[in-house]
């Protein structure tokens, strides 16, 4: 037992003295990459202090007035601003890598398909990055509601369908369910039509568009044609 423990103890001291000499012969190689390390690590501490969140504020604040035109329903004039302050699309232009900038892309997005510009409204809204299920999922149907109006009814269809699944609620969900069964009974796609419209009812029955008529009417439809 006292020769085993000796064995460890001396391969232990052997291990020790090798560490010590690999650390003499490459410490200035250790030194250098100590300072690489926490240099890197001061520039992005300098990136996010110095620079990041005051342009985080400065696009909050840019962005303030043209959400309030967007709110107000003034869709042209948050857009475009006016001669003292700016629209959305001159915040994306600018800050369209911040939180702000990302938000500014969604009420563009919004924007344009309240004044019928459905491709600027296709363009905005799949540039948007949403971290919610709701503005995430009703940005995707938005993209959806351009593409029917540009008569890109098999796209739109699709998309409707990814509208659900990324905002799997019983607000926009079921909403977006409808459209996507509409869509295809306008397809000829009926059984598609039918499997979209019996999930409003099997996921979401409290929804209002599992309690609306309308919803009946299109599934006997899609079934009918079956």
């Amino acid at each position: 037992m006292e020769k085993q423990l000796e064995e460890k103890n001396t391969e232990m001291g052997n291990v020790i003295t090798r560490t010590e000499e690999f650390i003499q012969k490459n410490q200035k190689i250790i030194i250098g990459v100590a300072v690489a390390i926490l240099l890197v690590a001061l520039a992005i501490f300098g990136y996010y202090k110095w620079y990041k969140q005051p342009r985080e504020a400065r696009a909050s604040a840019e962005l303030f007035a043209a959400e309030q035109y967007f709110l107000s329903g003034e869709y042209q004039k948050a857009l475009e601003g006016d001669d003292t302050h700016r629209g959305l699309l001159s915040v994306i232009d600018s800050y369209g890598s911040t939180k702000a900038g990302n938000l500014a892309k969604y009420y563009a997005g919004i924007a344009n398909l309240q004044l019928g510009n459905y491709a600027e409204a296709d363009k905005w809204l799949g540039k948007y990055k949403g971290n919610d299920l709701f503005t995430k999922a009703i940005a995707v149907m938005g993209q959806a509601d351009a593409l029917m109006e540009q008569g890109k009814t098999a796209d739109a269809a699709k998309k409707y369908v990814d509208a659900a699944k990324a905002g799997d609620n019983a607000v926009t969900a079921p909403a977006a369910l409808f459209k996507a069964g509409v869509a295809y009974i306008m397809l000829g796609d009926n059984k598609k039509a039918a499997d979209c419209l019996k999930q409003i009812r099997t996921k979401y029955p409290e929804s209002t568009e599992a309690q609306s008529p309308d919803t009946d009417k299109m599934l006997a439809v899609a079934e009918a044609a079956m």
